[in-house]
């Protein structure tokens, strides 16, 4: 392994991480100084900024005719987000999921997933594709307009990034930087790309393996760099809001403008077969555990990482062609996967009894004042 390589890496992990922590500095305040609520700034401002690397990379490699790369990178981004940026971060410290998000956010985050699905089944996203999704990015986009205008952020919700400064030169200097966190986040990840992309090609796997794997945690590390940096700095509308709004800007104006502006990339048989079904799936997986409790406890969290771990570890095992394949997959069959659905079971009927317990006191509650009065 060359020494630039790992200079690559190490020096794009740690423009990462001053980025992420400008930027949620930046966003945290912003929120409070012009009365807009932390989680429309996350599924907004944060989310598009943190999506720009998979804009540029997935851009460039479908204009060079590198379709897998491509697709790869969005489809395996979005997986990335869920199972490790919010599970790394809910592992931190459990995140609390705004009601808000699962009503709104989160249908339409699955509904893009979806829309992908079906748009690409055809094995290519064409510019009439690019154009649907498009069209989905600037509805979603009116519609958090619309969101932002009626959100009004609590008076009282503490400001974990510092006093913002008050007046137009406090805006300008919250402004200054999210810019700079944005251009820091997306600097870091290319480096990051340019040297994981070449540490991979080490290991002779092809464009669409190091597309699901390096090159998308490598556009992804924004999201958990962001996410994680927020949740321990208490902003966890923010990390939550960040990770859902992310995967929405991913396939709607990643692929969008992909499919717009370069039409015509294929879309390999392996995602259509396996990888948009398994994102497609993760993002399914996030109703019953946002639904249950509203929040996504550590335990939640450690699964969400254990079974993103797996994913990749199918990916490179199938890559080459390993023996080890068929017992891992058997595995994964017969013990991880039965083993997560029974973990998702049991923390949704534990929410749901907690849920109808409280329920249950508030009304007793409400029915002894009633008396008493």
């Amino acid at each position: 392994m060359s020494l630039t390589i790992i200079i690559l890496l190490l020096v794009g992990f740690a423009l990462l991480v001053g980025g992420a922590e400008l930027l949620v500095r930046g966003a945290s305040r912003l929120a409070v100084a012009v009365g807009i609520s932390p989680l429309i700034v996350g599924l907004t401002i944060v989310s598009l900024g943190t999506s720009a690397p998979e804009i540029s990379v997935s851009l460039d490699a479908a204009m060079r005719g590198q379709g897998d790369l491509a697709i790869g990178n969005v489809v395996g981004s979005n997986t990335f987000n869920i199972l490790f940026s919010l599970g790394l971060a809910a592992v931190i410290t459990p995140l609390v999921v705004d009601r808000r998000l699962v009503r709104r956010e989160v249908p339409i985050m699955i509904a893009a997933g979806i829309a992908l699905l079906l748009l690409t089944i055809d094995g290519s996203l064409d510019r009439f594709d690019g154009a649907v999704l498009f069209a989905g990015l600037v509805a979603f986009l009116a519609y958090m307009l619309r969101s932002a205008k009626k959100e009004v952020a609590a008076p009282s919700a503490p400001d974990v990034a510092g006093p913002p400064v008050k007046g137009a030169r406090g805006r300008i200097v919250d402004v200054a930087l999210i810019v700079v966190g944005l251009a820091l986040l997306a600097l870091g990840s290319q480096w990051l790309v340019d040297g994981a992309s070449q540490l991979a090609r080490v290991f002779g796997v092809s464009e669409l393996v190091i597309g699901l794997t390096v090159v998308a945690a490598g556009t992804g590390l924004p999201e958990v760099a962001t996410s994680v940096v927020a949740a321990l700095r208490g902003q966890r509308d923010i990390a939550v809001g960040n990770a859902v709004g992310s995967n929405v800007f991913n396939i709607l104006a990643v692929l969008g403008i992909t499919g717009l502006i370069a039409p015509g990339v294929e879309v390999a048989p392996a995602a259509l077969n396996f990888d948009i079904p398994v994102m497609v799936v993760t993002l399914l997986l996030t109703v019953p555990i946002f639904f249950s409790g509203l929040r996504i406890s550590r335990l939640e969290g450690l699964l969400f990482v254990s079974l993103y771990v797996a994913y990749v570890a199918y990916i490179v095992l199938d890559a080459r062609g390993h023996d080890a394949l068929p017992a891992f997959s058997g595995m994964m069959m017969l013990g991880v996967l039965p083993a997560a659905t029974i973990v998702v079971a049991v923390t949704t009927l534990h929410s749901v009894i907690s849920h109808r317990r409280t329920r249950r006191r508030v009304d007793q509650s409400a029915q002894v004042t009633s008396t008493s009065a």
